[in-house]
């Protein structure tokens, strides 16, 4: 549990620049690995699960980072 909460906190240092090209390059990783996956390339399969996991923390990262600007606004 406490390497997960790490991996967020390591998330959330994130500028929102940089949680951008993070989502963006784990986008195209987790493409790269599905193509392996076809192709029958890759050995870990494992990894694929990883890269949607890291593709869910930067998302749910952005998304409260949005709600939070919304909350400021409306205040």
């Amino acid at each position: 549990m406490a390497r997960i909460n790490r991996r967020a906190q390591e998330v959330r240092k994130l500028s929102d620049g940089d949680l951008a090209k993070e989502l963006e390059e784990a986008h195209r990783r987790l493409f790269s690995l599905r193509l392996q996956v076809a192709t029958r390339q890759i050995a870990n399969y494992w990894e694929v699960a990883n890269s949607r996991r890291r593709i869910a923390r930067l998302k749910t990262v952005q998304r409260q980072r949005q709600l939070r600007q919304a909350a400021a606004k409306k205040e």
